[in-house]
This record gives C-alpha cells, structure tokens and sequence, in this order.
C-alpha cells in the first residue's frame, strides 16, 4: 500500500538564530502581553529562568495578540 505524502512544510536545515530573519524590517513586530506571558510560561515549564528564542516565535505563531490560541 503506497504512503501519502506528508503535506507539512519541510524542515529547515539551518537552526532559526542562524536564519536570516524572512520579514522586512517594518513587518517585524513585538510580542503583546498575553504573548510574552506565553512565552515565559513556556520557558518555566522547561526550566528555563527566561523565554528563549524559540519560545518568542512559538508566542508569536500560534497564540493571537490577546492570547487566545490562533485559528
């Protein structure tokens, strides 16, 4: 029986703090409030003191900017 191909993106194979960063300068943004309590939340549940890099764009892709998770 043939396999379907996966339909997510591929993974890239460079790590993202050596990516040039996709959007210009004027599309790039803060984290509101709700996202950076996200963010740090995240961070504590893995024993982190502070949110890393990898927590901000996990905040910033998947919660919207009142927190509540995006559609």
């Amino acid at each position: 029986m043939p396999t379907t191909p996966s339909r997510a993106h591929p993974k890239p194979k460079t790590r993202p703090w050596t990516r040039p960063n996709p959007k210009p300068q004027s599309a790039r943004g803060h984290l509101s409030t709700a996202q950076r309590d996200a963010a740090q939340q995240r961070a504590d549940e893995a024993g982190r003191r502070y949110p890393n890099l990898v927590d901000n764009m996990w905040a910033s892709r998947h919660l919207a900017k009142d927190g509540s998770p995006k559609a």
